[in-house]
């Protein structure tokens, strides 16, 4: 059985692309849906700078179609500022702001570290202990919320699914076996993510699923991706999709409004595996 693509960009709330991408006259509400209706997929990224509320995942779960998936950014709290220590009742806390109003939409939780964290292997396995592996476990943890999440909660789930997790790291030490014998032990994917150089680009599979970052090839965050480059990715994913490997590939170069573009490009390539195809 073959994988599933699920192709999209990093975020969809960029002024920039108003008037590009979005033709005019597209209401700031109305991104959503129409980003939506273009690709399979969005990276929430919203969630990485503060809580969201429930409204507003129940809001985006309404706004997009069947077969749909969002990944969605952790917590920088936990990430950048408690840099994984003790972060229980915070994780409780993200579970508990209404990221399981996403339902079946729910992909890929992405946990991207900070340039300034090496690798340690001790702190990451404590962490990823602490994950929920499950809709359910999300549940319970989400229990744990502290009195801040009073009134800004959503403690249920409608079914049990599984909850997948990716790491993105940014540090020149993670370039070492033992991290990813670490997070193959562990499940979770580690993220091969294109920066321009800038910082380390693992291209390996560690979890049962694979997940893309392309931040830009020759400038962070600003360069598109030339025709050449969309095929060598391409190249690169359809192994992956052919071993059974769904894949998440989200494109953040959207300074210049090439990300919405690159990922239809790179999704173009691989047609056959998007959720509406897949054989």
């Amino acid at each position: 059985m073959t994988g599933r693509l699920f192709c999209g960009t990093s975020g969809w709330t960029y002024p920039p692309w108003r008037g590009v991408f979005y033709p005019k006259g597209v209401r700031q509400r109305d991104e959503l849906p129409y980003m939506a209706s273009r690709v399979s997929s969005i990276e929430i990224n919203g969630s990485f700078y503060s809580l969201q509320r429930p409204s507003a995942w129940t809001s985006w779960y309404a706004q997009t179609p069947p077969g749909f998936v969002f990944a969605v950014k952790g917590p920088r709290f936990i990430t950048h500022m408690k840099k994984l220590n003790d972060v229980r009742t915070p994780l409780a806390n993200f579970y508990a702001s209404g990221v399981l109003a996403l339902r079946e939409k729910l992909g890929p939780c992405l946990w991207q570290l900070p340039p300034n964290l090496g690798f340690d292997a001790a702190r990451l396995a404590t962490f990823f202990s602490e994950l929920p592996r499950s809709t359910m476990e999300a549940v319970a943890l989400a229990h744990r919320h502290d009195e801040r999440m009073t009134d800004r909660t959503l403690l249920t789930t409608d079914a049990d699914r599984p909850i997948r997790h990716a790491l993105e790291v940014r540090h020149a030490s993670f370039v070492t076996p033992d991290f990813l014998a670490l997070l193959r032990e562990h499940r979770i994917a580690v993220v091969v993510a294109d920066t321009a150089g800038k910082w380390p680009l693992l291209r390996e599979t560690t979890a049962d699923f694979a997940y893309v970052r392309l931040h830009g090839d020759q400038e962070l965050y600003v360069s598109g991706y030339t025709d050449e480059a969309l095929d060598a990715w391409a190249a690169t994913v359809r192994p992956w999709l052919d071993a059974g490997l769904d894949t998440y590939a989200y494109f953040d170069n959207d300074v210049k409004v090439r990300a919405p573009v690159d990922a239809m490009g790179l999704a173009r390539r691989l047609d056959a595996y998007s959720p509406t195809t897949a054989r």
